[in-house]
């Protein structure tokens, strides 16, 4: 295993649209776990393939129960309610914005082995499956915010909300 470096910036490989996996060998089984432990090491609670340079439709993600979920060739089933909340990047590092999310979400996707399975989140979970399949077809959630804030601006805006309080 691996940790691999996580592209930011503008880098045109956020902006392409993925290949679907079509070999579940001994390659794909490297790239889920270079993810894991580079999810890992980055502290985020999402991460997709391109965010690493390859362009396959692979997405980590952690769930509400602290779980990494590996997701080959994901795609959302059904989505309900909304959810307008936080979101940050770990291709967009320091900066923050507000997205507006279903509130719960059910996926479908195949393991690391090419098992077909669904999984279902609500709230973060949710968002996170909402944001890294967006990454799957070349989108950024700075495409659906209206603002973007620094860490230090959203720092200030959380001591404002507390004053207020």
């Amino acid at each position: 295993m691996a940790i691999r470096t996580i592209i930011t910036g503008d880098d045109p490989v956020l902006n392409k649209a993925c290949h679907p996996v079509t070999k579940f060998d001994g390659k794909l089984a490297d790239l889920l776990d270079d993810m894991r432990e580079t999810l890992t090491q980055a502290n985020g609670v999402g991460l997709a393939a391109p965010q690493v340079g390859i362009l396959r439709r692979v997405v980590l993600v952690v769930n509400g129960e602290g779980e990494m979920l590996e997701l080959v060739n994901p795609e959302i089933l059904a989505q309900k309610g909304e959810q307008d909340g936080l979101e940050g990047c770990l291709s967009v590092p320091g900066m923050w914005g507000y997205v507006k999310r279903p509130e719960w979400v059910r996926v479908k996707a195949q393991d690391r082995n090419g098992n077909w399975f669904e999984t279902e989140g609500t709230g973060l979970t949710a968002r996170c499956f909402c944001h890294e399949l967006a990454h799957l077809d070349g989108h950024l959630y700075t495409e659906l915010c209206e603002k973007l804030y620094t860490s230090e601006e959203l720092d200030q805006m959380m001591e404002e909300q507390e004053a207020d309080r």
